[in-house]
């Protein structure tokens, strides 16, 4: 049945497994192109005994139930997942599985070739790219691909392994190994490296150490929350960066989306991108999504590339 679940999902190309309790029962949802969907009700016994089957498929403890835990897994060759489960207060357990699919670097995978070439030529110097936009938007895929391009010896740090590439030396961040994300970066330092991914800016410790990375001269490719590029320089600042440093180390921020085409079943990724040049003369109190995302996305829509219904839900970032 576990499997059945995969192969679905895979089929559909699910970005998203989750199974949350639902009185007596359990439902199973499939997210699709940002859209959950019910896939199957099932009862709660075997809902339990599911989830114990993916617990112990991804190294959990099958005896917590209550405390989150998260772990990763093989579904098959090229097909990848991390899980997170969390137990609620009657200790009834619900778990999201992400999917990650490996792919190689394809031009097609984006509207514009262009926003993915500026990206290859501001990682071709030493310094910070930082890569923003929702849980599923394809930061992590995009990181890969530009690393892949530019650098023979790459590392990452992150939590956990998304995408299992063999050519790169990936490290895993284990909070009761005391490998945390500052730690590992500071240890990446003694090594040589072409470029190094951090997985995920979350505060002011990892915050600073990337940023030390960035300013010893290594190229860093890593992800930071935030609603729009100019959020991200807000968010950098909130964790007690530096503008100086920043400007020193900042070459080109990427927001991104994983827009629906009008190909059944196909997305491609729209970039709002701020380079180093226009972060001196950009108001980083500035809330709202550049022009410019809003002017490619009318492109996008005047191509006949996207519908109606997705410019008016994207446009706004």
């Amino acid at each position: 049945m576990v499997q059945g679940i995969f192969e679905a999902a895979i089929k559909k190309h699910a970005s998203d497994i989750s199974l949350h309790p639902y009185l007596d029962a359990y439902e199973i949802r499939l997210t699709i192109m940002g859209e959950s969907q019910l896939y199957q009700v099932i009862d709660f016994e075997r809902g339990k005994q599911i989830i114990n089957n993916l617990k112990f498929r991804s190294s959990m403890s099958l005896s917590e139930h209550r405390r989150p835990q998260t772990g990763a897994m093989t579904i098959r060759n090229g097909v990848y997942s991390r899980m997170a489960s969390v137990g609620d207060f009657l200790g009834r357990e619900a778990v999201v599985i992400r999917l990650i699919y490996q792919r190689t670097s394809d031009l097609n995978e984006y509207f514009f070739e262009e926003q993915l070439n500026l990206i290859l030529s501001k990682a071709q110097n030493k310094g910070l790219i930082l890569f923003s936009g929702p849980v599923g938007s394809g930061k992590t895929s995009t990181m890969y691909q530009v690393a892949r391009k530019i650098g023979q010896q790459v590392m990452t740090i992150e939590d956990p392994v998304e995408i299992f590439e063999p050519r790169f030396l990936q490290l895993q961040v284990n909070n009761l190994a005391q490998m945390d994300y500052p730690a590992m970066i500071k240890a990446t330092l003694r090594h040589r490296f072409d470029a190094l991914i951090v997985g995920e800016i979350r505060d002011e410790e990892t915050a600073r150490n990337t940023v030390k990375a960035a300013l010893g001269g290594h190229l860093v490719l890593s992800t930071v929350h935030a609603l729009n590029a100019v959020g991200v320089v807000n968010r950098m600042l909130s964790f007690g960066i530096k503008r100086e440093d920043l400007k020193q180390t900042l070459r080109l921020i990427n927001y991104q989306r994983l827009i629906p085409t009008m190909q059944k079943g196909k997305s491609k990724v729209l970039f709002e991108q701020l380079t180093h040049e226009q972060l001196a003369s950009t108001e980083v109190d500035n809330t709202k999504i550049s022009c410019d995302w809003s002017e490619k996305l009318a492109e996008c829509l005047q191509k006949k590339r996207i519908t109606e219904d997705i410019f008016e839900k994207f446009k706004e970032g």
